[in-house]
């Protein structure tokens, strides 16, 4: 192969990296605010369609790898009062502690266990960080359609610093606002979840899927998480995402 030609093959395939990143970077930037209160509702479904619901509040001050969040769920009676405070690094995986009324002391989740499911649902603890993009490399595949919307198909792999259950996922970003569309997390050739965004809206000037919907393929269940009353850039100080705060 001549010179010229490898330059000019390096340079698209340098390009084509630096679009995806681009494009992430883009959808995280357009994502971007201060804090964030909502309200949710969890519809468990498992592998018999037998259902289990269950309600908590979210709240987060930061973003992107840095920041803290507490969920806190308030119904059913059994799970009443049991809380997740996660901190997360721009630079390493999240620090999470766990509050059980029933025992009455928090417990830090093990870096073993994050790839453990949350609490009965679909979603795992690794699942609950926040995705900050420079802690992933990113390629652009192709662009394909989900539900009618044109997006960005993107791979993003762990950068080395980054430790995760999954080697590598699969990334779908809309073309028309820089939301989210699907992820498909991957171990090597094995699929291990799938998570569906829907009724995406614009909350004060932010586009925000409203509705997540995620498939543990081993276990053939599913979890349908639906966000109400959803702000975002609410007062919120340091003093709220503490382990003082997370025993409330």
């Amino acid at each position: 192969m001549n010179r010229f030609l490898f330059c000019l093959i390096a340079a698209g395939v340098l390009l084509h990296a630096q679009d995806a990143r681009q494009i992430v970077q883009q959808a995280e930037d357009r994502s971007r605010s201060a804090s964030q209160h909502y309200e949710g509702f969890l519809k468990v479904i498992d592998s018999k369609g037998k259902t289990t619901t269950k309600r908590w509040t979210y709240e987060r001050l930061g973003s992107h790898g840095n920041s803290k969040a507490i969920l806190r769920f308030t119904s059913p009676p059994e799970v009443q009062g049991v809380a997740l405070l996660i901190v997360n690094h721009p630079d390493r995986a999240s620090d999470q502690w766990m509050w059980i009324p029933d025992i009455g002391r928090e417990r830090r989740v093990a870096f073993q266990d994050r790839s453990t499911r949350f609490f009965g649902t679909d979603f795992t603890f690794e699942d609950l960080e926040e995705r900050d993009v420079n802690q992933y490399d990113f390629k652009l595949m192709n662009e394909e359609s989900i539900d009618g919307a044109a997006c960005w198909k993107i791979e993003s792999k762990p950068r080395q610093g980054k430790s995760s259950q999954y080697t590598h996922s699969y990334v779908w970003i809309r073309k028309d606002n820089y939301a989210f569309a699907r992820i498909e997390s991957y171990k090597g050739a094995k699929a291990l979840r799938n998570l569906q965004y829907g009724d995406i809206r614009q909350v004060q000037g932010v586009w925000t899927a409203h509705k997540l919907d995620m498939h543990d393929l081993g276990r053939n269940s599913h979890t349908v998480m639906t966000m109400e009353k959803l702000e975002y850039n609410v007062k919120l100080s340091d003093s709220d995402f503490t382990l003082q705060a997370l025993r409330r």
